[in-house]
């Protein structure tokens, strides 16, 4: 049993990618392996941007704990069920995140979405409903930003919101343990202007996957 508190924690936007390596092979096992292209670069504790025919995979941020030439272990992707993960379908890409700037001044987050949706159903000779849990909402985030477009984070946002392209979302808690994300990124750039507070604007990620968390 653990309690934590964020204060600390640091939040940071991917601001640059490598090229897309070829993944030819995808295993089904507790930590999958990924057989990637020759000279493909990866090195363990890489961040990687995975593309993959696996629905419940591709879109996500992961680290490679084990290189073997071109076999790269991808930490915590459990893929042993071909009822989700078929075999031989998961092949696909990955991109390695080659740096990162921080989102400084944050005041305050909010998440939205996430949430289970249910079917209700009610047979003719019941008498009582039951459901079936069937998909969740989209998930997000909201994060309150103190205002100053002179930092680097407020600019790589900026640039997230006009391009639209999606980028990989790194936090760094207290405890060391990191949170990933990856996320389509707004910015609304009108300051709040209340009396006695701090001015600030939104940055809100729209996520294209279920976040991965490493311990350390």
């Amino acid at each position: 049993m653990a309690i934590s508190l964020p204060n600390g924690a640091l939040i940071a936007i991917a601001s640059g990618y490598g090229a897309s390596k070829t993944m030819s092979a995808l295993t089904n096992a507790a930590a999958a392996v990924a057989t990637l292209e020759a000279s493909h670069g990866v090195i363990v504790g890489d961040i990687l941007e995975v593309t993959s025919g696996w629905s419940r995979l591709t879109d996500k941020i992961v680290r490679a704990s084990v290189v073997s030439t071109n076999d790269v272990t991808l930490e915590g992707v459990v893929s042993t069920s071909t009822a989700i993960y078929p075999a031989g379908s998961g092949i696909g890409s990955v991109r390695e995140i080659t740096g990162w700037t921080q989102l400084s001044q944050i005041l305050g987050s909010s998440s939205q979405g996430g949430e289970q949706q249910f079917l209700e159903y009610q047979l003719l000779e019941a008498d009582a409903q039951k459901r079936i849990p069937t998909v969740k909402s989209a998930g997000g985030l909201t994060l309150q930003v103190a205002d100053d477009p002179s930092l680097a984070g407020y600019q790589l946002a900026s640039t997230a919101n006009d391009d639209r392209l999606a980028r990989a979302v790194r936090i760094t808690l207290p405890s060391g343990a990191l949170i990933f994300y990856n996320a389509y990124i707004s910015l609304n750039k009108t300051p709040t202007l209340t009396v006695n507070e701090i001015m600030a604007v939104e940055v809100t990620l729209s996520f294209l996957a279920e976040p991965v968390r490493y311990t350390s």
